[in-house]
């Protein structure tokens, strides 16, 4: 008793920290998102009105959720994988044996998540200019005609993908560098004595190795894509015709432009349920994937 007591003491200080500083504030949100508080009960409390679940029934019937909603669902599906592909990529390439000054290498590709976002977007919307970018001047000399990046509809959401990606692989990259170096190197010896190929060591041991790295890069790279919000605020404002809205960005606008503090707060809450049941929807799939493995 005396014991439990002590263990107590220890970590009380923090559960005390992070019931101020996390439980708190998020029960609050959530009684803000039962009530219309915006820039009037800002001024006057007496303004405050509560209206139960309102707030998220006026986000379900709201088109312009469904057009960020389904930026963001894109931008996941197509900008997750490839960032974990070049994460990959990078990875085996740097902890290949013929590399040298492996250091080097991964501080350059690690550099890019070290950098601040604004100055990374400045450069990035040089780089996209339709004049006198860097992009489209590669174009000019394969004979292509200019492409407005960030103005078009169509050519927006790509580019602030392929900006993100390389903004954001580095870290995935630290992670399954980690990851493979703690393979053991004997199962690599004894596939080339029974004479596999870089392919199949590849696809045998490389990959099952890493499937818990895995588990942890894809749960970490959806919950960072699902919360798109600085690349798009920097660069396009969610435009050309909210083709790069995204469900944070909308909930931005709507507390922190027009004061809608109480619908911001739904929208946050209805993107948390999205983000833990596709979260727990991964650990699923995982798991029964990994209960097959073992079946056989």
């Amino acid at each position: 008793m005396t014991r439990q007591r002590a263990a107590y003491g220890f970590v009380a200080p923090a559960l005390a920290a992070i019931a101020v500083f996390f439980l708190l504030p998020v029960a609050a949100s959530v009684l803000l998102s039962l009530t219309d508080f915006d820039i009037y009960a800002v001024a006057d409390r007496r303004n405050l009105r509560v209206v139960g679940a309102a707030n998220y029934v006026q986000l379900l019937r709201d088109p312009l959720f469904w057009v960020a909603l389904r930026n963001t669902g894109y931008f996941v599906l197509v900008g997750g994988p490839l960032s974990v592909a070049a994460s990959l990529a990078v990875a085996l390439f740097i902890d290949a044996k013929l590399v040298r000054a492996k250091g080097v290498f991964r501080t350059i590709f690690f550099l890019p998540v070290a950098t601040t976002l604004v100055a990374v977007a400045v450069v990035w919307r040089y780089v996209y200019h339709p004049r006198v970018g860097l992009l489209n001047y590669g174009l000019s000399l394969l004979g292509l005609a200019a492409v407005d990046w960030l103005g078009d509809p169509r050519w927006a959401m790509p580019a602030i993908m392929l900006m993100a990606v390389w903004k954001n692989f580095g870290f995935n990259m630290v992670i399954f560098i980690a990851g493979l170096q703690s393979i053991p190197e004997r199962l690599y010896e004894a596939a080339r004595i029974d004479g596999a190929g870089g392919w199949q060591q590849l696809r045998h041991i490389t990959v099952p190795g890493l499937a818990p790295t895995f588990l942890f890069v894809a749960v970490m790279t959806l919950i960072g894509y699902c919360q798109l919000f600085a690349e798009p605020y920097v660069m396009t404002q969610g435009g050309p015709a909210h083709s790069t809205l995204s469900v944070v960005l909308l909930m931005y606008e709507h507390g922190f432009r027009w004061w809608n503090l109480g619908y911001a707060a739904a929208v946050a809450f209805v993107l948390f349920a999205i983000i833990l049941g596709l979260t727990l929807l991964t650990l699923r799939l995982r798991a029964a994937g990994a209960g097959g493995e073992d079946s056989r």
